[in-house]
Order: C-alpha cells, then structure tokens, then sequence
C-alpha cells in the first residue's frame, strides 16, 4: 500500500540559509540555539531520541558545519536524512509550504514595511466602513500576545479590533471570541481577503482570544489563515488527479486555500495533531497522502522566544514519533520537513531566513545521505515519485537524485 505522511515541524530551521544575511538573519539557528539553550539550563541537554535516529542532528550538522550542543556523538541516522534552503524570497508559511509542494513562487509576496501607521489608509477606511466597524486599534507590526496584553481591554471597551502585522507577509486581526463574537471575526478576515486582493499579501490570519484585563487573555484554538491560492497546481493537485486522497491535517487546508484538499481535519495543540494523523493513517487508502503542520513550534513556542518551552514540545513531538512509526505499512513513505526558522533567541520576534530538515523514512528504505538541497521542491518532487505521479513542475526527487 503506497501512501505518503508528511509532517511540517512548524518553524523548526536547522541553521542560516546561504541568502539570510539579505534578511537580516546570519547567524540564526533555530534547533542549534534550542539546543545550547538546554546545554546552558539546570534541565540539561535536549533529548530526541528518535528524531536523532531520523537524522535531525546529522542534517543540522551538514548544514551548519558543527554539530548542536548535546548531539557531538549522534548515531549515525537510520533514514534518508539532509536539509534544504529555499528557492522563493521570503520566509513566509504560504511560499515554504508551497515551495515543499512543487510550486516556487517567482514574485515575492508584498509587505507592510512600516513598523507603526503600517496599513495603507483606504484599506483601513473600507475595512471600518464595510465591517461596519466604529475603528481599529494596533496599525503597527506586533508580536500577537504582546498586542493582546496592550490592547485587549480597550478592543473590549470600544469594540475596534486590533489589527497588526509582521515581517511576514500577513495581516492579522485579532478579537475577543465573547466581546467581539467568533464569526463576525471570521465574516471580517473574509472582506479583508477580499479588500487586500490588490496588495498580493500571502495571509489574513483569524486570532481569536479570551480573558479580560485582571487575568490576562489568550489566544484559541479557532484561529484561520486565509492564504491566497497557489499560483499553480501543486503535489496536492497531482495526488487528486491520480485519483487519491489529500488529507489536510490542522490548518495545512488553510496554506493552501483548501487547493488540492479533499478531506481537512481540523485540530489544534500537537497531541491533536498526531491523533488526527493517526486517524487518517487508519482510514487512508493506496496513492493517499496525509499532510499535518504541527504550528505550536512556531506560534506558540518560537515567536514568543521561549527556546525552553520550544525544548520541550520538540521532546514531546519525539516521544510520540514511535507511535507513528508502527502504524506505517511496507509501502508507506513518512517525511518530516520544516517551512522556515523561529529562531527563538534571535532578536525580534520574526521568522528567520533558515535551512531546513529533510527527512524520510519508510519500512524497507535504507538509510541514505540526501545531501545539501538547493530547493524545498526536492521533497514534494521525492513524495510524487513515491506515489508513482507525474513528475512536479520543480524539484529533483530526493529518491532518485
């Protein structure tokens, strides 16, 4: 039974790209710095166990020339293990994401440069006008939790949402799920889809929050990305076309504008996540293929620069990795990747400009060095050719090349 599982480690960078000094970001490390951080705490050195058996400490090395504190004597790996830099510009979720799957964006995606008064004042007028909104608050780039803090009591007083956005290519708004309502947040990101259709912003992204002034607030498990579609047809597309099941795995239905989606199971928190996984693993049949993006790394973890607690997903990640492996069949691919960095002690709280881990693993396979790869395609290209598909518009498979 041939089926394919790949699992985005959200945000999980393995070292500074060849380009990232064009982005500010020579020197980032998101595993390698996790890593340190773990070495330098009374918690000790981090353990992954299986992802090391995957490989993970030997494509960091690769791409970074030494290996992580804590990982100097790593076994050497049991799978097909390397890392990838990224063709498209940026360092986006949508154009990672989309490049993993065949489709290198040419253009990058626009941005609000300005770090206050950040959106254009037409788009803010028609917003507040056709959302029937007495203003917004925020206009400025923002870490999300920072914002809540600042301004969550006077969205609740004055019922204007916030409205902020990043380095990436986003523009976020958040509100209070009581207060302000979950589906008059979500009917509100639908117009501003609609209104930023001149901007070619990659996404409008739902944050949903609770809690009041005295006990702080917090953002929910019903946030929505509303991505633009991919400018062309991706491994997604290719799985339908053959006539086999796409399985979008948490928001992964959202990156793609649901593009190529035939079922999307919804989940939030990375326990959620693997049963989701599993439950689809168990319903799927021949020429399937599964797709989880597991975004705590990165929204909960790495944005908020919290290398420790990042530790610790990672190891919780790790020790659920075994159940996964057993529930794969002679013929299964499983391939685990990454969509940018989070460096969780680079300055800022931006994503960072990083390689990226390629790993594969399958009953049968033999352990192989993938080597440096020049595009994220390789792994969508590598999936197609295990699904015996056509072969993708971009990438070298890494089964045969």
């Amino acid at each position: 039974m041939t089926r394919a599982i790949w699992l985005v480690l959200d945000s999980l960078g393995i070292g500074n790209a060849p380009d990232a000094a064009a982005y500010g970001d020579q020197g980032a490390d998101t595993f390698g710095h996790i890593a340190a951080a773990c070495a330098a705490a009374p918690r000790g050195p981090l353990r992954l166990p299986n992802l090391t058996r995957l490989g993970l400490p030997a494509a960091h090395a690769l791409a970074t020339g030494q290996a992580a504190a804590g990982f100097e004597q790593a076994p050497d790996p049991e799978a097909l293990w390397g890392c990838m830099a990224e063709q498209a510009c940026g360092k986006d979720t949508p154009s990672g994401h989309w490049e993993s799957a065949g489709v290198v964006l040419q253009s990058p995606f626009g941005l609000f440069a300005a770090s206050e008064d950040s959106f254009p004042p037409d788009l803010l007028t028609a917003l507040i006008e056709q959302g029937g909104l007495p203003g917004v608050l925020g206009n400025c780039h923002a870490s999300g939790t920072e914002i809540l803090a600042r301004l969550g009591a006077e969205h609740i007083a004055s019922g204007k949402p916030i409205v902020y956005t990043s380095a990436d290519s986003v523009f976020q708004i958040a509100a209070h799920e009581g207060a302000f309502g979950l589906q008059r947040l979500l009917d509100l990101c639908v117009l501003a889809r609609r209104l930023l259709a001149p901007c070619n912003i990659g996404r409008v992204i739902a944050r949903p929050f609770t809690g009041d002034a005295a006990g702080g607030f917090v953002r929910t498990g019903n946030r929505r990305d509303y991505a633009l579609p991919p400018p062309r047809p991706t491994l997604f597309d290719a799985v339908c076309a053959a006539g086999g099941e796409v399985f979008a795995v948490g928001k992964i239905s959202d990156i793609f504008a649901a593009q190529g989606v035939t079922r999307k199971l919804p989940a939030a928190g990375h326990d959620a996540l693997f049963d989701a996984t599993l439950d689809a693993l168990a319903q799927t049949g021949a020429g399937a293929l599964i797709a989880t993006n597991f975004v705590d790394f990165d929204s909960v973890y790495g944005h908020r620069r919290d290398a420790l607690g990042y530790a610790a997903a990672l190891e919780h990640f790790d020790a659920r990795l075994p159940g996964l492996l057993a529930a794969l069949r002679p013929g299964d691919l499983l391939v685990l990747s990454a969509d940018h960095g989070c460096d969780p002690t680079w300055p800022g709280s931006d994503h960072t400009r990083e390689q990226v881990p390629l790993l594969a693993w399958g009953p049968g396979l033999a352990a192989t060095a993938l080597g440096q790869r020049s595009s994220f395609a390789d792994l969508g290209q590598g999936i197609a050719t295990h699904l015996g598909l056509p072969a993708l518009a971009a990438g070298r498979s890494f089964l045969t090349s």
